[in-house]
């Protein structure tokens, strides 16, 4: 498996109270909830497997098992995390493999626009390709230097930072290349399709021309 660089001695410095800046609604969490729909999977390894499937630019269905996949190049990224349920933990530090690198290994067609991000369960986020292709968009296996907990999403979870948590699942398992636009599981069940908590983007309805797919 990928793993961290080694840590330089003594603790990450933290943002100081005068630079904190959370988006409207939120409020500063410390530690880190446990938050999910369903239960806890349990992780196989010999049975995982990582796809990138639909409108692919060779066609092909790219796939992954668990050892290949964290294998690929690891990298760090230090983002906040926002949740909808308005709780905003910040200054983590999140380890993993850029989405851009899997972009650039299985690149979509031409027309794609949007991705579906699968997990487990069915359960599914959609995307905008420019969210999900920024440099900030990381498959998480690690949070400050440590492994993912099955409860925050072991093996692997999305954090795409600029958008609110849920767009980013937990044991993530695959992405769908789309040529348009369709809603994942809690789009179809109410919440924005984009989801920017800095617009404060929370619920379909405040959902101006252009943000959802078209009918």
């Amino acid at each position: 498996m990928g793993q961290p660089a080694e840590r330089e001695s003594g603790e990450r410095a933290t943002r100081g109270a005068a630079d904190l800046q959370l988006p409207p609604g939120q409020r500063l969490q410390k530690g880190w909830p446990v938050t999910h729909y369903g239960p806890v999977p349990k992780f196989r390894p010999e049975r995982w497997e990582f796809r990138v499937f639909g409108a692919t630019a060779d066609g092909e269905k790219h796939c992954w098992n668990h050892e290949e996949f964290t294998a690929l190049p690891y990298t760090t990224v230090e983002a906040d995390l926002h949740c909808v349920t308005k709780f905003s933990m910040v200054g983590a530090e999140w380890g993993g493999i850029p989405a851009r690198t899997v972009v650039e290994i299985a690149p979509p067609a031409p027309d794609v626009t949007h991705v579906m991000v699968w997990a487990e369960y069915g359960f599914s986020s959609n995307l905008r390709l420019a969210d999900f292709t920024s440099d900030r968009t990381l498959f998480a296996t690690h949070k400050d230097g440590e492994l993912l907990t099955a409860e925050h999403g072991f093996p692997l979870r999305l954090i795409v930072p600029h958008l609110y948590a849920w767009k980013g699942p937990k044991w993530v398992r695959g992405v769908e290349y789309m040529t348009a636009d369709r809603r994942g599981f809690w789009e179809e069940r109410g919440y924005h399709n984009v989801g920017d908590p800095w617009k404060e983007q929370r619920y379909s309805y405040q959902e101006e021309p252009g943000e959802g797919p078209e009918l």
